[in-house]
Formats: structure tokens, sequence, C-alpha cells
């Protein structure tokens, strides 16, 4: 038997297009608890300033990870991997989300509130919940570098 970890997730998203308006639903139907930023609440929802919010949340473990959205997802991953301490993951599939847990430690997600449909949205979140972080040694110096070069 498998238990699932029940985690703090900071979202943040600059719009309500696309999946925006379905992602914190999607989030506690697995069980999570949500803490909204930006288009979802009534906070400032420029892409910069709510996803650098929700990855402060993870930095200070206010939260134990986070899902940041804009257009692309590029602004939204460019702003979280500028707070210390975190790792943000641009992910347009599950696999890719499965490895960025897997391999890189990664404690934040990015997704383009433009390319990700419904059904995809349901695969990249399992895929990214169900993955843990690699304890091989390679993986983890190569997390442990990450820390050491962080300015």
């Amino acid at each position: 038997m498998s238990t699932i970890e029940i985690m703090r997730i900071s979202v943040a998203s600059d719009s309500l297009d696309g999946v925006a308006s379905i992602l914190i639903s999607e989030i506690e139907e697995r069980g999570h608890t949500v803490i909204p930023h930006g288009a979802v609440t009534d906070e400032r929802a420029d892409w910069a300033w709510c996803c650098s919010r929700a990855a402060e949340d993870v930095a200070s473990g206010v939260a134990d990870q986070a899902i940041v959205c804009c257009w692309t997802g590029t602004g939204a991953s460019i702003a979280a991997n500028k707070v210390p301490g975190v790792r943000a993951a641009l992910c347009s599939d599950a696999a890719t989300a499965a490895g960025a847990r897997r391999w890189n430690d990664a404690n934040v997600l990015a997704i383009s509130l433009r390319l990700i449909s419904a059904p995809l949205l349901e695969e990249i979140l399992d895929a990214w919940f169900a993955a843990s972080a690699s304890l091989d040694e390679i993986d983890q110096a190569n997390i442990a570098y990450l820390s050491e070069i962080e300015n």
C-alpha cells in the first residue's frame, strides 16, 4: 500500500486563461492544500510578482512546492528561478514533469497556459506528484552544486 504525501502547494497565475481556472481544483482533488497568488486572488497578477511570490513560499517553507503559470510558462519559470533555493522546471508533458522531480529535484512546476489542455494538466500533475527526487549520488551532487553556484 502506498501513501500519498499531502503538501502545501503555492499556486500563481498571471491570468485566468487556459487551465488556470481549473488548476486549484485539480490540486485540491489530489488532497493538497493550495496557497493562491496572482489572478486566482486579488493580489498583483503580473507574472514576475505573483510567480516569484509563490517561489518565495517554497524557499521560506510556507509551501512544500509551487506551480506557476503564465501564457508561455517561460516568464513564470524565470521569475521563480530568481528565488534562491528554487528549482523551477517548465514542463509541457508528464515525462518531463516526472524527470524534473526525479533528476533535478525540482520544487516548482512551471506550465504554459497556452499549451496545456485539461487532460494534459491532469497527466502532468499526476506525474509531478507521483515522482520524488533521485537518491543517486550523481543526481544528488548536481543538486548540491546548484546550491553552491546560486547567486
